[in-house]
C-alpha cells in the first residue's frame, strides 16, 4: 500500500468511529441498501448452488465405485459357491452391468456435466470479488463524501480567517460527491440487471443437467433390467406377497440350528 492509500485508509477509519459515535452525519441510500440485500443474496445462493453441484458429481461417482465394489464382491461370491447356477450368473451379469454404467458416468456425466454445469457456475461466482471490490470502492468514495461534507459544513457554520479555506472545502466537497454520485448511480442501475440476467445464464445448466440425469437414470433402468432375466418371472410376486421374507427367515433358522452358530 502506498502512503497515500494509507493515510487515505486513516482518514476513513477515523470518519467510520466518528460516524458511529454520532459526530458526522452517515448518508443513507436505500435504493442502493434494498439492490445490495439482493445481490448479496443471489451471491449466496450461488455459492451455495455450486457447492451443492460439486457434491452431487461426487456423490455420483461415489455411488457408482461403491456398486462397483459390490459387485465384484457378489460375483466372486456366487461363483466360488457355483459358477453354473442361475444367481452366479445373475451376478455376472450385475457386474458387468455396472462396469457399463461406471465407464458410461466418465463418458456421458463427468465431462459433460463439468462443461455445461460446474463451469458456468464457477465462471458466475468469479464475478462476484470483481463487483464487491466496486461495492467496496462506492463504499470508500462514500466515506470520503461524508468526511468532506462534515468540514465544508464546519466552515460554514464557523468560518476562518484563512479565505482560501472554504473554496478549497468547497471543490473536496464537490469533487468527493461526484465521484460518489457516479459510483452510486452505476451500481443501482447494474445490480438488478446483473440478477435480471441470472435466469437466461442459468437456463441451459439446468436443462443440461436434467437431461444427464434422465439419461443416466434411463441407461441404470436399461441394463440393470437386463439382468432380471436370471431370475424366476414369479420373484417380483413372492417378494410383494412377502414369501421372499418367510424364505429368508427359513434359511436364517437352518444356519442358528448348526453348532457354530450357537445351538446347543
Amino acid at each position: 500500500m502506498s502512503w497515500t492509500g494509507f493515510k487515505k485508509g486513516i482518514s476513513r477509519a477515523g470518519t467510520s468511529l466518528l460516524q458511529k459515535t454520532g459526530q458526522i452525519e452517515r448518508t443513507v441510500d436505500r435504493e442502493f441498501a434494498d439492490e445490495e440485500v439482493k445481490y448479496k443474496t443471489f451471491e449466496k445462493e450461488c455459492q451455495s448452488l455450486q457447492k451443492a453441484a460439486k457434491g452431487y458429481a461426487d456423490a455420483m461417482k461415489a455411488m457408482t465405485s461403491t456398486q462397483g465394489r459390490l459387485a465384484d464382491t457378489i460375483d466372486v461370491f456366487y461363483s466360488a459357491a457355483d459358477k453354473a447356477s442361475e444367481g452366479a450368473m445373475a451376478a455376472h451379469a450385475y457386474k458387468r452391468a455396472i462396469d457399463d454404467l461406471d465407464t458410461g458416468i466418465g463418458r456421458e456425466l463427468e465431462t459433460p456435466y463439468r462443461t455445461t454445469v460446474m463451469e458456468p457456475l464457477g465462471k458466475m461466482n468469479a464475478i462476484f470479488p470483481i463487483v464487491n471490490e466496486q461495492i467496496n470502492k462506492r463504499n470508500h468514495k462514500l466515506l470520503d463524501y461524508d468526511s468532506s461534507r462534515s468540514k465544508l459544513n464546519k466552515l460554514i457554520q464557523k468560518p476562518s480567517d484563512d479565505p482560501t479555506k472554504l473554496p478549497r472545502a468547497q471543490q473536496e466537497h464537490d469533487d468527493a460527491k461526484e465521484v460518489f454520485d457516479m459510483l452510486n448511480e452505476q451500481l443501482i442501475s447494474e445490480l438488478p440487471q446483473l440478477l435480471d440476467l441470472r435466469i437466461p445464464y442459468f437456463d441451459p445448466s439446468f436443462e443440461a443437467m436434467i437431461r444427464m440425469q434422465c439419461k443416466f437414470a434411463e441407461e441404470g433402468y436399461e441394463k440393470l433390467g437386463g439382468v432380471q432375466r436370471y431370475f424366476d418371472d414369479s420373484v417380483r410376486d413372492d417378494y410383494a406377497g412377502g414369501q421372499l421374507d418367510a424364505q429368508v427367515e427359513s434359511v436364517l433358522q437352518e444356519m442358528r440350528e448348526l453348532t457354530i452358530c450357537g445351538a446347543s
